[in-house]
């Protein structure tokens, strides 16, 4: 008798049960402060960033549009994984609905996805601007990033859903306790009694597929800029050009980077707690929510401005 036999004698469950570190379980304790911190910060930088686009007319320009999305994305996802996380630490709710575990399954692989390839539209955006300054109105235009919305949300939404459906395809019924503070993939789908090769692979394949593939170009973007940049002969015009590119870039790499260091953990689970990989795949939905407005938004003199202008307005 097969492990799926067994399985369909048995009720499968309607619901799972979050076991934030097991191993660790005082990290919740200090944990839940700087997250809590975090995740306010988040919010608030990303409202004041889109209400200030939106209002300052001056702002509605293809650049400023870009922002706005990634902003947008930053939210999602933050309120995606963010607030459940919270409710377990402070009031230990840790159960979530079948449905509701894919479904928050989709949104992060999709939304980590679409800020991935918004990340190479900015990328392109500056390309554009510092290598070919004079094309940039032909050619960034607002039917431009309609066209990179479409793609952004497109080839997204489409190439991350098999991950949440095969896993929720899956029999559950000898165990609903998932050991993370999300429902991730293979967190979730080592659970069912069937065989999971397939998950890993689209896992590991649609991962590296979307999220490499944008890396690679993203780079290539910023090697071109740096080398247009260090030909700039106008005094100051190279350095406020670094300036401005490289805080980008390091935000982006720094995105990759906690991408990586994740998958390496896994890869070492023997050598690290398994704590370490759930803290990270945490964080990793909070942190550059928190910094993507400040880097892209603050450091730009006309969204200062903007906030600004909004600031003197308000009664």
């Amino acid at each position: 008798m097969t492990l799926t036999s067994n399985c369909s004698s048995l009720t499968e469950v309607s619901e799972f049960f979050l076991n934030c570190f097991v191993r660790s379980p005082n990290w919740q304790r200090w944990l839940s402060v700087p997250l809590s911190l975090l995740f306010f910060l988040a919010m608030g930088a990303n409202a004041i960033l889109l209400t200030t686009i939106w209002l300052e007319a001056s702002l509605h320009e293809p650049m400023y549009y870009l922002l706005s999305l990634l902003s947008l994305l930053d939210i999602v996802l933050c309120l995606t994984v963010i607030p459940k996380v919270l409710l377990i630490f402070w009031f230990d709710l840790r159960s979530v609905s079948f449905a509701a575990c894919f479904l928050q399954m989709y949104v992060m692989n999709c939304f980590l996805a679409m800020e991935s390839c918004t990340f190479l539209v900015m990328a392109y955006d500056r390309y554009v601007a510092i290598c070919h300054p004079l094309r940039y109105p032909s050619i960034i235009t607002d039917q431009f990033i309609v066209k990179a919305a479409i793609f952004i949300v497109g080839r997204n939404a489409l190439l991350t859903i098999l991950v949440p459906i095969l896993s929720a395809r899956l029999h559950y019924c000898h165990s609903n306790i998932i050991d993370n503070c999300i429902c991730a993939n293979l967190s979730v789908s080592k659970l069912s009694s069937d065989d999971i090769t397939v998950n890993r692979l689209l896992q590991f394949a649609g991962g590296w597929t979307l999220l490499g593939s944008d890396l690679i170009l993203i780079f290539l973007s910023y090697s071109f800029i740096l080398r247009a940049v260090l030909r700039l002969k106008a005094k100051g015009a190279a350095a406020k050009a670094l300036s401005t590119c490289g805080s980008h870039f390091i935000l982006i790499l720094f995105f990759s980077t906690i991408l990586l260091v994740f998958v390496l953990t896994h890869v070492a689970k023997k050598m690290v707690s398994p704590d370490v990989p759930i803290l990270l795949n945490v964080l990793h939905h909070v942190i550059p929510a928190a910094l993507n407005p400040i880097v892209y938004g603050v450091r730009t003199q006309e969204i200062k401005q903007g906030i600004l202008k909004l600031l003197r307005k308000s009664p």
